[in-house]
């Protein structure tokens, strides 16, 4: 079951005199991946490279930023996709300190920077969630709201016409109770439409 994580962890290793400062961290999308990495970029303008790899299904991407091709964000992604990660970016950070590491040393640092960070980070399980709309008469909204809270549903658009249609979305497994209750809840006076 794929996973991903509760928040950024950061790890650094020293091999032969050059500094690897590694992350990991959940990330939406390859749109909010990049601009982690351009904020590292800024942030270490000394350093020699800011490797990347994203795990996050068809936006799955890796980077060596001038590291020999095959050295840095493609060992980085096996890390990820080992661990059966998504929605994970890996960052690497190397400060360069003059001796050189070969290609199987780097692919071991590199993948040691990430592992080392995966160590204390806390995984959760990615759930899919189910867009839904229900429209009830405005006699029902407060316990259609309720209802929804206690659920632990993530109310979206609320449009107010001559019923209120209330857009939300929740964990696909627990949607078909959920809808049963609402039903029941409305006493069949829910109108479901499509999202």
């Amino acid at each position: 079951m794929a996973q991903t994580l509760a928040g950024a962890v950061h790890s650094e290793l020293s091999i032969k005199k050059s500094r690897f400062i590694g992350c990991v961290q959940p990330v939406a999308d390859r749109e909010a991946a990049l601009q982690v990495v351009a904020a590292l970029r800024a942030q270490h303008p000394g350093a020699a490279h800011v490797c990347w790899a994203l795990m996050a299904g068809g936006q799955s991407a890796a980077n060596d930023d001038g590291e020999p091709g095959g050295t840095a964000g493609r060992p980085m992604l096996e890390v990820l996709r080992h661990q059966e990660l998504e929605g994970v970016l890996a960052t690497v950070v190397r400060y360069f300190g003059g001796v050189k590491l070969g290609a199987g040393g780097l692919v071991r640092a590199y993948t040691d920077a990430v592992a080392q960070a995966l160590l204390g980070a806390a995984k959760l399980p990615l759930q899919r969630l189910r867009a839904c709309c229900c429209a009830v008469p405005y006699a029902l909204e407060g316990a259609l709201r309720r209802e929804l809270a206690a659920a632990g549903a993530t109310l979206g658009a609320v449009k107010h016409g001559t019923l209120v249609a209330l857009q939300f979305s929740v964990v696909e497994s627990d949607a078909p109770a959920l809808v049963r209750r609402i039903d029941d809840l409305t006493q069949g006076r829910a109108d479901w439409r499509e999202v």
